[in-house]
């Protein structure tokens, strides 16, 4: 081993010393990269999900037969929906308007005598459209809680009419269950690791500046490589602990299964959270004043992690302009790339892509700073 590599070495963990010691007096490194992550799993895991449930439906019963009153009875015992009977339409609407039921289901008069007719029953659905997404949710599942009952009382040995000439028999695939936590708690991973990586490391280098130390850490032998180094390092085992949390979490608290290769997403976290480091560096590095940084690292880290990324919108129904900023953010790449190791398991179409992506990220902001620290550590 040369003599310049051993003293790069040496330097090298008196850095590191240095900024270890720095984060144990900061103890709120430490409890934004493992507490942070049991906080947000929780919230999100229990306190976020996009199924709806114990919906208000209003029923008005018109025809007040036995079928009628059995699919009624039906719709109450659902998780999804609270009926809410009304007498009348008028009754039904204003619960609506008033916001205390989110559709009106209307069992017309002829209800039971028209399902042995070839034309079958019809039954009328009004949702609220205000939330365009939960009121295709909420048609969905009353279509779906129907054709179950048609198909209990068909199994008991009744005729509700003659067949339809089609039989949609549907599949869900990667999440049967339709539990859209298993769609949350992978994505959540993307969050914490841009918190972990992106905030923590706004502020280290332009911390230096502002108290004065970079001034005595430019009259050191510390090469520029090895300050970035020993500023990347204490922050990345931080944030290999918060994916760790994150992932112990999402299999033993909440049952969602890792289809794919630990290892695999290891990887994958790591070219994540590099170029969050690098990102949260870059601002450092170019702003040098700590409150400017932590906003632009929100503005330009956080807020893309949480609204373009696709973990809580379908990117696919936003205007085009809006896709292709989103292609450009690398928290959408690494949400494609853990919701796919969760929920299907070692897509190389998907996680080779959205790899490259990470890593040329990672590259180029980790460059900027390495360039923005000067040559004054040469």
């Amino acid at each position: 081993m040369s003599s310049g590599l051993i003293a790069s070495l040496i330097r090298l963990r008196g850095f590191l010393r240095k900024e270890l010691l720095q984060i144990r007096r900061d103890p709120s490194s430490i409890l934004l990269a493992l507490v942070m992550p049991v906080v947000l799993l929780l919230l999100f895991g229990y306190g976020v999900s996009l199924d709806p449930e114990q919906v208000p439906i209003a029923i008005v019963d018109e025809d007040g037969s036995a079928l009628a009153r059995d699919l009624v009875a039906r719709l109450s015992a659902s998780r999804y929906f609270e009926a809410r009977p009304c007498r009348t339409m008028a009754a039904a609407d204003e619960l609506v308007v008033a916001g205390r039921a989110e559709g009106i289901l209307r069992i017309p008069e002829d209800f039971e005598r028209s399902l042995g007719l070839a034309g079958g029953a019809r039954l009328q659905l009004l949702v609220n459209g205000v939330d365009s997404n939960r009121a295709s949710l909420v048609k969905s599942y009353l279509s779906s809680t129907l054709g179950n009952w048609v198909a209990i009382r068909a199994a008991a040995g009744e005729s509700l009419g003659p067949p339809p000439a089609i039989r949609i028999e549907p599949r869900i695939w990667f999440n049967p269950g339709i539990d859209s936590r298993h769609f949350l708690v992978p994505g959540l991973i993307v969050l914490i690791m841009t918190l972990i990586g992106t905030l923590l490391t706004a502020l280290v280098i332009a911390r230096e500046w502002e108290r004065g130390t970079m001034e005595a850490l430019l009259a050191t032998p510390l090469r520029r490589g090895e300050f970035l180094l020993g500023k990347i390092l204490p922050y990345f085992g931080l944030g290999i602990l918060g994916l760790l949390t994150a992932v112990a979490g999402a299999v033993y608290l909440f049952g969602v299964e890792l289809q794919g290769s630990f290892w695999l997403l290891l990887l994958s976290s790591s070219l994540f959270l590099l170029a969050a480091l690098g990102m949260g560096l870059a601002a450092s590095a170019l702003l040098r004043v700590q409150f400017v940084a932590a906003q632009v690292a929100v503005l330009a880290g956080f807020l893309p992690a949480f609204f373009l990324s696709g973990l809580l919108f379908d990117l696919e129904s936003t205007p085009t302009p809006i896709q292709v900023v989103s292609h450009v953010v690398p928290a959408r790449h690494f949400v494609a790339i853990c919701q796919t190791l969760f929920l299907a398991g070692d897509v190389f179409e998907v996680i080779l892509g959205a790899g490259a992506w990470l890593l040329g990220a990672a590259i180029l902001f980790l460059g900027i700073t390495y360039r923005r620290l000067g040559r004054g550590m040469e």
